[in-house]
């Protein structure tokens, strides 16, 4: 008489749950589309048939065999997977024990659920990083950059046939790009839809292959692209130009091109999102008794900025509308000057004896 309990390995107060994981786990390892034994696998099944039915384990139990209508060690009348639902769920073991359904089957027995059928003749998406100095975020500006990458054929002009043949339908697939296969195992049949290994999953092919691309409808080669960079870009915003990626095989839409911006470090200016930053150094004269000085500006040119009277080193002065563009399209950014006083470290007499005169009158 066999013994279930020892087939699956469990003790006889094994609850359900210890029941669905211990036949999974040598399901898995067993399965004779796994290369496993394919008469292990089917006492396997036998166990779990019965142990895992409240009634059947109460039979066996206690008379250690159970009375049904089929022999013992072959699926009873009421355990046929491909005319009804067996007894017990078994979607719900994988499903609450070992996650999703499909992927357990997918990689238990080879098939599942079929995925969604992708664009296979699509090229790729390309991204790349165009560097620019801070000044050209002050207007819009055009940028040519280089890529080397799969573009159309100019023989075919994309198709992948010889000029003047044609492109014929998949006689393996009928011009779908899938294909089905049938899985027999001891739980019943199985369907399973694959990609079609005629044509790749496309559905077509050229009657002749281009000579060129050999049926591709591309090659690798260059392309000068140009990039409109719009004003107030800063660094790590992705410009999307469509279509200009890799092209598509056979005529397959083209991929598109992703620029991801990267606005180099200034000399002078720190940006901090639309406003500037800047340091400019003044004398203690300045300071003290207040003055015009000029300063630079992102355009290049230089405005006089007004130093106020008694400016203590590190204040910070505003000018508005002398930052960054806003990428909107309105406005700009403020310029803020953190004001330096200078320290004079080398003096002249002459200075020396007007501070000591200066040091006498309190300053």
């Amino acid at each position: 008489m066999k013994d279930y309990y020892q087939i699956l390995g469990i003790s006889r107060q094994a609850s359900q749950d210890e029941i669905k994981k211990a036949y999974y786990k040598l399901a898995h390892k067993y399965h004779p589309d796994k290369g496993g034994d394919e008469k292990k696998f089917k006492e396997i099944s036998e166990a779990y048939r019965i142990l895992s039915n409240k009634e059947r384990k109460a039979q066996y139990d206690k008379f250690g065999r159970v009375f049904e209508g089929a022999p013992e060690g072959e699926p009873g009348s009421d355990f046929q997977w491909s005319w009804g639902r067996p007894d017990f769920d078994f979607e719900d073991i994988f499903r609450n024990d070992f996650g999703d359904l499909g992927e357990i089957m997918e990689d238990l027995f080879g098939f599942g659920t079929p995925k969604r059928k992708k664009d296979l003749k699509r090229g790729k998406d390309i991204e790349v990083e165009l560097e620019i100095s801070l000044e050209d975020t002050l207007k819009g500006k055009e940028k040519e950059i280089s890529l080397y990458k799969f573009i159309t054929c100019s023989r075919c002009q994309g198709k992948g046939a010889e000029p003047g043949t044609v492109i014929k339908e998949c006689f393996s697939c009928r011009g779908t790009g899938e294909v089905q296969q049938i899985k027999r195992t001891p739980l019943g049949s199985f369907t399973r839809v694959t990609t079609c290994p005629e044509c790749g999953g496309e559905g077509v092919h050229p009657e002749k292959p281009c000579n060129v691309c050999k049926g591709e409808g591309r090659l690798e080669g260059q392309e000068q692209i140009k990039v409109f960079v719009p004003a107030g870009v800063d660094t790590n915003q992705v410009i999307k130009i469509e279509g200009k990626g890799e092209a598509g095989k056979r005529g397959g839409k083209a991929g598109d091109l992703y620029v991801r911006i990267l606005v180099k470090n200034h000399p002078v200016f720190e940006r901090k999102g639309d406003d500037l930053y800047t340091r400019v150094p003044i004398s203690f004269t300045q300071a003290a008794l207040g003055d015009e000085v000029e300063i630079a500006i992102l355009e290049g040119t230089k405005i006089l900025l007004e130093v106020p009277v008694g400016t203590e080193s590190g204040k910070v002065l505003r000018i508005s509308n002398k930052g960054v563009p806003r990428f909107s399209g309105y406005g700009r950014g403020n310029l803020y000057v953190e004001l330096i006083v200078k320290t004079p470290k080398r003096l002249t007499k002459t200075q020396k004896e007007l501070l000591e005169r200066l040091k006498r009158e309190g300053l």
